[in-house]
């Protein structure tokens, strides 16, 4: 074994890693890394309790405490283009159709420190480990769940003041109420849903008290009073605009849940959730607190995708019920691509009934009523994408002269590329379809798509070439998109839709109406694209470095971690354009086997980036309340793979 003065050898493939990609798909060779044993040291020292009260989450309090936030200088992080779509996509990263990565459980190293056998403690010391220094290397690397018993915020808040005064909880005497000046009240279904939803998270924990409460002194905590200021908007759909700000002041016998809207609310029950834990006696226990929080962006979303593999409504909700664990508030619905067509049309039946990949892969508009309502319950928007021109194979299938016959020389091929725009029964069909999405799905916003158009089956057809020249579009097919993207957004603006579309509308020069959202995917360069978008005027959202359908070996939620949706070069005013970013999972390799394993916790990364203020940005702090809230979701029922070594107690 190699050896390095102070430091210990860790070898790759059996070692510790520090979440490196695989250089190359399929295969990972051995890398070679130190780590500094007096790291390790003070590591653990920061994680222990000393003095002043600190949780593994990094929360800190000094007696009273002030006010704290932690972090260092972000560094922005690179990501992979959108999946299987595009074929020039960087090869370091290796697509696979599970979580297992090179035969590695999980895309994650099984560490064993290969610490030799030194047979004194002279030969440990020649080989520059002294005997403390081991031993605090062999503790760090043993396997371990919580470090330290104590509330671990995910994402965390805005200002967090924790003291160390605890109380005490029990299930049978702890109850939600409401403050007699809320503007809500016991009528609101929605809180008193997510009352019930809440109770069952906090007290549901499989491990029991193993005896009497360690501090029978402690004042307990009975009650959590929840005042909205303004109207409650208890029965509305959430917006971009909705307000999710909240105050929570945590000190017995009773705390006080302060929000704006039922909205707040919801943040906040998430967060006083997580204050909630079990001492080594059992005991629940929570610290008095004081938190002050609020969203950083107004848009942070999850992309599933049902049209490569249907995904059941189980799976979905599922998704939804992660999704408010981690305070995502949009789920992006890419309902239908060229493989299917699973959405069920009440005025184009034959749309799912030819498009789908059978009669029981469909979602019935009931089907996506239930959705809709589930994640208005949780406080999350559904986006759906109805994407055209391009990726509409399947709705050729049931929509006759729908899409533009190609041509082999003189002859028609047999063959069909995207929606014909040369057709006024395209529009008359595009106008009655879009009018049933408007009544279907009450959100603002309708994704458009517009990405990846091939222009070649266009080229081929002479119908096609003689209306353009009509036009005065020459042989730029780009004005020919435009032509055909303009009269969608007008469809969307008679239904009183606002507009998202992919990048590629954007970088096709296609004249886009005032307020039109450009979501940004590329990998390549985004930055610019960023600064391009906004220079332009147009909000963005963000998604290039965050396709979580790709799989790197280790550790790649930090590569997402580490991104800031801000870091491009442009004014202040560019800079609010940016109205946040999405989480993509596509779904050429996903289905209900592997969707939420494949998402979370890879996807709570990109939530705290998303929610958090900009400073909370150190990534070993994030690792240790990552791992808690990793436990804590899959003690809820969500799937979470692990992120290392490690376990969970329940």
């Amino acid at each position: 074994m190699a050896t390095v003065t102070g430091k210990l050898l860790l070898m790759g493939g059996h070692g510790m890693q520090t979440g490196h990609s695989c250089p190359t798909a399929g295969r990972c060779g051995r890398h070679h890394h130190t780590l500094s044993a007096e790291h390790l040291e003070q590591q653990r020292a920061r994680s222990s309790q000393s003095g002043a009260w600190r949780g593994v989450g990094g929360v800190e309090g000094v007696g009273g405490g002030a006010w704290r936030r932690r972090g260092r200088a972000q560094q922005p992080g690179g990501g992979l283009g959108r999946g299987a779509r595009s074929a020039d996509s960087p090869t370091p990263a290796l697509r696979a159709s599970s979580s297992r990565s090179a035969g590695r459980p999980g895309g994650h190293p099984a560490g064993r420190a290969h610490l030799g056998r030194p047979n004194s403690r002279a030969a440990m010391e020649h080989r520059g480990l002294g005997l403390p220094a081991l031993l605090a290397l062999l503790a760090a690397l043993a396997p371990r769940s919580f470090a330290a018993p104590g509330p671990t915020l995910w994402p965390m808040p805005l200002s967090v003041k924790m003291s160390p005064r605890l109380l005490v909880v029990s299930r049978e005497n702890f109850s939600f109420s409401y403050d007699p000046s809320s503007t809500a009240g016991p009528s609101c279904s929605l809180l008193q849903e997510a009352f019930r939803r809440y109770h069952d998270y906090i007290f549901d924990l499989k491990k029991s008290q193993l005896g009497p409460p360690k501090r029978n002194s402690a004042v307990e905590l009975k009650q959590l009073l929840v005042s909205v200021v303004l109207e409650s908007e208890c029965d509305l759909y959430p917006n971009i605009t909705s307000d999710e700000s909240y105050t929570l002041a945590v000190a017995g016998p009773v705390a006080f849940l302060k929000a704006n809207r039922v909205w707040g609310v919801l943040r906040g029950l998430e967060t006083f959730s997580q204050l909630i834990y079990q001492d080594s006696y059992g005991t629940f226990t929570i610290n008095e607190a004081n938190i002050i929080d609020s969203p950083r962006f107004p848009h942070r979303g999850i992309l599933i995708d049902t049209a490569r593999h249907f995904l059941p409504i189980k799976s979905i909700l599922k998704t939804l019920d992660a999704m408010a664990f981690n305070k995502f508030n949009v789920l992006h619905w890419h309902i239908v691509d060229d493989q299917s067509f699973p959405y069920q049309s009440v005025a184009f039946p034959e749309l799912s009934n030819k498009g789908s990949y059978s009669l029981s892969h469909v979602y019935t508009p009931n089907d996506v009523r239930a959705v809709i309502e589930y994640a208005r319950l949780r406080g999350i928007r559904v986006l759906p994408e109805f994407d055209s021109p391009g990726h509409t194979q399947s709705w050729g299938k049931g929509q006759k002269n729908l899409l533009t016959p190609c041509y082999n020389g003189p002859e028609q091929s047999g063959t069909f590329g995207p929606i014909n725009p040369i057709l006024n029964s395209t529009y008359c069909f595009l106008a009655q379809f879009f009018k049933e999405v408007g009544t279907m799905f009450p959100d603002h916003f309708v994704h458009l798509g517009g990405d990846e158009v091939d222009f070649t089956c266009w080229e081929s057809n002479p119908e096609v070439l003689d209306f353009m020249k009509r036009k005065g579009f020459g042989r730029d097919f780009q004005r020919l998109e435009s032509f055909y993207i303009q009269k969608l957004l007008y469809i969307a603006s008679t239904i009183n839709k606002g507009a998202i579309v992919w990048q590629e509308v954007f970088d096709d020069h296609v004249k886009l109406k005032p307020g039109t959202v450009v979501q940004v995917w590329k990998q390549e360069m985004y930055p610019e694209k960023q600064a391009q978008v906004t220079a332009a005027g147009f909000p963005m959202i963000l998604s290039a470095p965050w396709y979580l359908d790709w799989i790197s070996y280790g550790q790649d939620w930090r590569k997402f971690y580490k991104v800031d949706p801000l870091d491009f070069d442009g004014s202040q005013e560019q800079k609010e354009l940016v109205i946040g970013g999405e989480a993509c999972l596509w779904g050429e390799f996903v289905d209900a086997t592997n969707l939420t394993p494949r998402l979370w916790p890879r996807a709570s990364a990109i939530g705290e980036r998303l929610w958090s203020p900009r400073n909370i940005k150190d990534i070993e702090d994030a690792y240790n309340r990552l791992t808690v809230h990793r436990c804590r979701m899959t003690r809820r029922g969500i799937a979470a793979e692990p992120l290392f070594t490690g376990y969970c107690e329940y």
